[in-house]
């Protein structure tokens, strides 16, 4: 009886894979793909955000009331959904925006490295400087575009700092959170795991 030797897995070769015009084209595309991004919405007029949020559940309303009575697209339907876009439309025009973008993993990781915690914080369970990285993370992260559309330089860490230390605590909170979240997300298409 002969005993089975395991299976050995070569890569293929880099010369005709590179040739190869259907996987040079899968690499660009992999390549070309952008980051995923995260944004941070403030809006300091209550009566704004109030009047979006009653448009919504009024145009939420009206599809229920559309999805039982099996009718779509009622005038007043229409009417709620319009509504809800002219609300949007003035929350925009008010409201700040700060987005984040998802940072290379190399580069996280180097982020992580340069702000290791103390001792004190690591016994505490902390992976990172809990004082220093929040500021470095969101300036790395902060992605800044001007009217056009065209990236302009963002916050600097110590303008990040700023807004930490001057803002209360569930504030300062939201605003690491929207950095940090950023790197947690996948990007805006679908990626699963299963069998190919």
């Amino acid at each position: 009886m002969t005993t089975p030797t395991p299976h050995t897995v070569f890569d293929p070769p880099a010369e005709p894979v590179a040739r190869d015009p259907h996987w040079a084209a899968k690499m660009a595309r992999l390549r070309a793909r952008n980051l995923p991004e995260q944004t941070l919405v403030i809006c300091d007029d209550p009566a704004v955000r109030e009047r979006l949020d009653a448009a919504k559940a009024e145009a939420a309303r009206c599809r229920q009331v559309d999805a039982a009575a099996e009718q779509q697209d009622r005038e007043e339907t229409q009417r709620a959904e319009a509504e809800v876009v002219k609300a949007q439309r003035q929350l925009d025009e008010i409201a700040l925006k700060l987005t984040f973008r998802a940072l290379p993993r190399p580069v996280l990781d180097g982020l992580i490295k340069q702000f290791p915690p103390t001792e004190e914080q690591a016994e505490a369970g902390d992976l990172w400087n809990p004082e220093a990285f929040p500021a470095a993370l969101i300036a790395a992260a902060h992605v800044e575009r001007d009217p056009s559309g065209q990236p302009v330089e963002g916050l600097t860490p110590a303008e990040a700092q700023e807004l930490l230390d001057a803002w209360p605590i569930s504030e300062s909170n939201m605003l690491f959170q929207a950095a940090w979240q950023a790197q947690q997300l996948t990007r805006a298409s679908t990626v699963e795991l299963g069998k190919g």
